[in-house]
């Protein structure tokens, strides 16, 4: 029985990947997720109170991949501005990624104030990888300095998201210009 329900809870958080990344937040509804998997409306109930509880799941088992992946990233570059850099590309290449979907829904303001706080420790935790590296790069307030870079990370994770004019990897190389270089331009 607990094996038969754990199945069935990945099998609803499955489709709730599938439906952020088709329709976004407005997609993700009780009806979608039993058709989707299924199971009758008043089942899905029985898994997740609401879809803020979809959503708050789906970023807690999903969020730490993420950051795994920043992080492993990061791990990879030899220097410190190659550890920013890594930091700010690999967050935005894992935006087409579905599990993505979940940690944008968060915006969404559907979650209570427990849920956003833990959400919210949990980015904390992605900002504290990038510390390092801006003190290294001499930054007097390496933290401030990662909550203001992960600020540019955020705005071009919104512009890929609304599908932008341009291209992602433009996005992309817009905001890793904009990270390591500022504005000064080319």
């Amino acid at each position: 029985m607990a094996e038969h329900r754990t199945m069935q809870r990945a099998a609803l958080l499955d489709a709730a990947r599938s439906l952020l990344s088709e329709g976004g937040t407005e997609a993700l509804t009780f009806p979608a997720l039993a058709q989707r998997t299924g199971l009758a409306r008043s089942s899905v109930y029985e898994y997740f109170r609401s879809r803020a509880a979809v959503v708050e799941e789906l970023c807690a088992v999903d969020f730490p991949v993420w950051a795994a992946e920043v992080e492993s990233a990061m791990a990879e570059a030899d220097s410190p501005r190659d550890k920013v850099e890594a930091y700010v590309r690999q967050q935005l290449t894992l935006v087409g990624d579905r599990r993505h979907r979940a940690v944008v829904a968060i915006s969404a303001g559907e979650l209570d104030a427990g849920a956003r706080e833990r959400i919210r420790a949990a980015h904390g935790g992605l900002i504290s990888m990038v510390v390092q590296a801006l003190e290294d790069l001499g930054h007097q307030q390496p933290r401030l300095t990662a909550m203001l870079l992960q600020g540019v990370v955020d705005a071009g994770v919104r512009r890929i998201e609304m599908g932008a004019a341009e291209v992602p990897e433009e996005i992309i190389q817009a905001t890793v210009s904009m990270a390591l270089d500022g504005v000064k331009g080319a």
